[in-house]
């Protein structure tokens, strides 16, 4: 497959297989062409050359990375228009099922197209599992972040983010066997971000997915397609150990490409010595040959474009920097969190998390002086300076001013003059600078409104999901500067990689109430999913500690029992399946043959092959249970 994009090659003779069961996790620099390859693979864009193969009745669902939902009914509502398919296939199986009935032409190509058609038909009705279309629905809702009281309000109501929530659940609720997500972590909180890690982690199709989180990758996929001057390196790893192959193929790359322009120099120095000489004519004409026919060695193109930058020193303030007393917030009847104590001293650096919705932003803009119609008391310390990247900070730019005046309008002193160093920090060339802030990517903003922050010296700063639009070496960059920052941060990220190791405290954000959580973030979701999987039985009180522990050890021999009957049902079914698998290979044999059989022959024929399907879920299901 090749493409091009303004005259250059964006893909240049690729080519390469997905399996039924991939996770693959596309990656490159910014423009090498994830999101074109995303839409090339779901048929949105063709390729000026080459071709794209999709397995015959293969469904393909594509999330992209912005998108305008246009939904009308309500949250439920939407979610169960991705049902619609199964609508269509109920209907087909009826038709077929009919028809297979009326028809006695039993031996012909057209009956066994029937019946291969009913297969399919009937096995993607048991993927899609009609029969409990609701409860699906609500499950994936969930899941992703909603409360039941959301289900019947308007999806119209909702922000774009949440929108585009109801577009993902639709897409997980439809199944497709082939599933493309283009940064689907952008509008999701922590919380949701995990559960959609364990749900593409069971997902029964291929998942081949864009993303910026790390973390997000390292969970999910097992193959790792690198993007680069038109090329593609397939590595079969999670994007942690590709990074590590893929510096260990580039230093090959430059050993061999050092050892190839040692061997050139070589030859080329024996040609011009004995280039005049009769006697070594046949040696040097030997060597030009040897030069053409030698194939050039490449290294990759390696970006070493990245802002680079620190925060100036942090001035000095009191002791107690943020001070809130039975703070609270409503919105109408929607009482966002209430009684909040808090208390941040100079130099903490603390993350506030939680799901979307919680009130993590609009406690920052209580903080920063946005929201003044709180109940309780708050104030700040002494000395605070503050500098504050909003989550639409880039959305808060003036668009119709270019690069340089956005920041020239607020420089000062001594600044000045540095205005286009400043800039170029921040990967801004001469060439950029005069460019209108309406015409540049997220990217862009997102490093022009990191720049402001710059330009004048904070004791605090608070950056609310700092990370969205950045690519991974630029928030290793920021991360790296925030460690060395002197002075109070508040952070609200849904970055796990982000976070770890930046902040030493949490603020959980949940059901109204704000818990202080003391450790790294890494820390606190393994105290969530602790609490989470813990039962009541662990409040009991110490006269109960012996029958707690008989009791832990009767529920582990019960586990263990509990496996091993797990393990032999699995094993039973794939016995089952191969006794199945030998009696229709037989009868295919017999067909090959083309000899007329009996109605009974291939009524016996069909009910074997429908009885090979429903093993195949059964055996599905049953390794599922037996790995949880």
């Amino acid at each position: 497959m090749s493409v091009q994009f303004t005259g250059t090659d964006l893909f240049s003779g690729v080519t390469f297989n997905i399996g039924d069961r991939d996770r693959i996790g596309l990656v490159g620099m910014n423009g090498a062409g994830k999101s074109t390859l995303l839409k090339i693979l779901c048929g949105w864009q063709e390729p000026e050359s080459g071709t794209i193969v999709v397995a015959t009745g293969q469904t393909v669902g594509y999330l992209p990375q912005e998108m305008v939902p246009d939904s009308v009914g309500t949250v439920l509502e939407e979610a169960m228009t991705a049902f619609s398919a199964i609508d269509d296939l109920e209907r087909e199986q009826e038709r077929l099922t009919a028809e297979i009935a009326e028809r006695t032409d039993y031996e012909s190509a057209e009956y066994t197209r029937l019946l291969e058609r009913h297969n399919e038909v009937t096995e993607h009705l048991s993927l899609l599992g009609g029969g409990r279309r609701q409860e699906q629905a609500e499950k994936v809702l969930l899941g992703l972040g909603f409360k039941h009281s959301d289900f019947d309000r308007p999806v119209a109501v909702f922000s774009g983010g949440w929108q585009m929530r109801v577009e993902l659940a639709k897409l997980l609720l439809r199944h497709p066997e082939f599933l493309l997500l283009d940064e689907p972590t952008n509008h999701l909180d922590i919380v949701s971000i995990q559960w959609l890690e364990s749900y593409l982690a069971n997902y029964s199709g291929a998942v081949v997915l864009v993303s910026h989180d790390r973390t997000f990758l390292d969970n999910i996929t097992k193959r790792t397609i690198e993007i680069t001057a038109g090329r593609i390196y397939d590595y079969k790893c999670p994007y942690s150990e590709y990074v590590v192959q893929m510096q260990e193929r580039r230093a090959s790359q430059m050993a061999q490409l050092t050892n190839q322009q040692r061997q050139v120099a070589q030859i080329e120095a024996f040609i011009e010595r004995f280039r005049y000489k009769a006697t070594k004519a046949k040696q040097v004409q030997s060597r030009v040959k040897m030069l053409e026919r030698m194939e050039k060695i490449t290294v990759d193109e390696v970006s070493t474009e990245s802002i680079h930058f620190l925060f100036p020193p942090a001035p000095h303030s009191g002791k107690i920097v943020v001070e809130a007393q039975h703070l609270g917030k409503a919105y109408g009847d929607n009482q966002v969190f209430d009684g909040v104590d808090l208390l941040l001293t100079a130099g903490k650096k603390v993350a506030f998390v939680g799901r979307n919705g919680e009130g993590k932003s609009t406690m920052a803009k209580i903080i920063v002086g946005d929201i003044n119609d709180y109940t309780g008391s708050f104030k700040l310390g002494a000395g605070v300076q503050m500098g504050y990247y909003a989550q639409n900070q880039a959305a808060m730019l003036n668009l119709d001013k270019t690069v340089f005046e956005t920041i020239d309008d607020i420089a000062q002193g001594d600044i000045r003059p540095k205005i286009r160093n400043i800039l170029g920090s921040f990967l801004f060339g001469d060439d950029d600078i005069d460019k209108k802030v309406k015409v540049l990517s997220g990217g862009e903003k997102a490093r022009l409104a990191l720049a402001k922050l710059l330009l004048t010296p904070s004791n605090l700063l608070i950056l609310d999901e700092p990370t969205n639009h950045l690519d991974m070496n630029s928030k290793d960059i920021l991360k790296n500067a925030l460690l060395q920052y002197t002075g109070t941060l508040i952070v609200v990220s849904h970055d796990r990689d982000f976070l770890s190791g930046l902040t030493d405290e949490l603020y959980e954000f949940r059901d109204g109430a704000v818990h202080e959580f003391k450790g790294d973030i890494m820390e606190f979701l393994d105290s969530f999913k602790e609490v989470s999987n813990t039962s009541a039985a662990n409040t009991t009180t110490k006269t109960k500690e012996t029958s707690s522990s008989k009791a832990a050890y009767e529920q582990s021999k019960e586990r263990e029992r509990e496996r091993r009957k797990l393990q032999n049902a699995v094993k039973q079914v794939e016995q089952e399946i191969e006794a199945l698998e030998a009696a229709i290979a037989a009868k295919d044999t017999i067909l090959a043959t083309g000899e007329v059989q009996t109605p009974d022959f291939y009524k016996e024929y069909q009910s074997q092959k429908d009885t090979l399907e429903q093993k195949m879920t059964a055996w599905e299901e049953a390794v599922i249970a037996a790995e949880q």
